[in-house]
């Protein structure tokens, strides 16, 4: 898509239409995964190439949007890693965000880095990865473009990279294997009581509140198309709870590798407690709206897995085989090559 160099005011008929036209522009909806451009400052003429310019993608190569603020390495796998929130530049052509969360998810960037090496080196193919380097008070490229951006042509332009990389990784999936998963990586921090907790949150865009009831209550199709592993849910042979949080589930994986996380058969809910269900991400990019990408949002902590490279490695190496095994066991092969 080019992108516009300005509304072409002499195809206006009238102010009145103009007037129309702009109040619809701005109606965007916050959470519509299929918004691509907000409005915008109509006084800048950037243009930008077209999305998709520099593909055909092919695995092993590195791609990069403008200025390299999106990195997109191209993979061969049926698994993507996304990470949107561990960037570090900060360019003075795109002003600071003034609204919503701004906080750097610290070394998200890295801990993902290590993660495909790790895939890459057990099974001899590479995941796809999609990493942002903008800092996240300049563009948050895990919420719709008006919030990400705040009208910024520059941080519009990276998030449209971002996503648009991500829905080229996920075609090429689905095209070589029929069905994947995304995995979104960040990272949460104390709570405003100064408790930290040192599980990871997976996010299956079921609210706390939600994984508090029983297993009887949220074993059901209601619960299950609510979800971003949808998809998932369909095509395993075991059920939905034991695919949330059974001992076949990602969580329940984790935990038997010194990983604790909720949901898991042995934490089976926040129970109350402070918890990220998964945001815009893996609302767009799982299956809850359907496609045959399902999505997990995950949150890490710092302390014991994004601290520091040795932390990472023994990390990465965990969610390496629990990726395998999670895959194998309800999609019903392996990834090795």
């Amino acid at each position: 898509m080019m992108y516009p160099k300005g509304i072409p005011y002499k195809l206006l008929v009238s102010s009145g239409i103009l007037f129309i036209a702009l109040l619809m522009g701005c109606e965007e909806p916050k959470d519509d995964p299929d918004e691509i451009i907000p409005p915008i400052d109509t006084t800048k003429t950037d243009t930008f190439p077209v999305l998709g310019h520099d593909g055909p993608y092919h695995a092993d190569s590195i791609y990069y949007g403008r200025e390299k603020y999106v990195e997109y390495h191209a993979g061969n796998l049926p698994i993507i890693l996304s990470a949107p929130h561990g960037g570090w530049v900060v360019p003075d052509e795109i002003p600071d965000r003034t609204g919503g969360t701004t906080v750097t998810d610290a070394n998200t960037y890295q801990l993902t880095k290590v993660v495909m090496d790790s895939i890459a080196a057990r099974f001899g193919a590479r995941p796809h990865v999609i990493l942002c380097q903008l800092k996240r008070i300049k563009l948050d490229a895990n919420r719709d473009s008006v919030e990400a951006a705040e009208g910024d042509k520059y941080a519009l332009r990276s998030w449209q990279e971002y996503h648009f990389y991500l829905d080229a990784a996920k075609k090429k999936i689905s095209d070589e294997f029929g069905s994947g998963i995304v995995f979104d990586m960040h990272g949460h921090g104390a709570n405003p009581d100064g408790y930290y907790d040192l599980r990871s949150w997976l996010g299956y865009l079921l609210k706390g509140s939600e994984l508090d009831q029983s297993d009887a209550e949220l074993n059901s199709d209601n619960y299950k198309n609510k979800t971003s592993i949808r998809a998932l849910a369909d095509s395993t042979t075991f059920s939905f709870i034991e695919l949330l949080r059974g001992k076949n589930s990602f969580g329940s994986l984790m935990d038997s590798l010194g990983y604790k996380c909720v949901p898991s058969v042995n934490d089976v809910s926040p129970n109350g407690m402070r918890y990220f269900s998964g945001g815009y991400i893996t609302k767009r990019h799982g299956s809850v709206n359907g496609g045959i990408i399902s999505a997990i949002q995950i949150e890490a902590p710092k302390p014991g897995i994004r601290e520091n490279q040795q932390t990472w490695s023994k990390f990465a190496s965990a969610l390496t085989t629990a990726i395998d095994q999670y895959y194998s066991i309800h999609i019903g092969r392996s990834m090795k090559r």
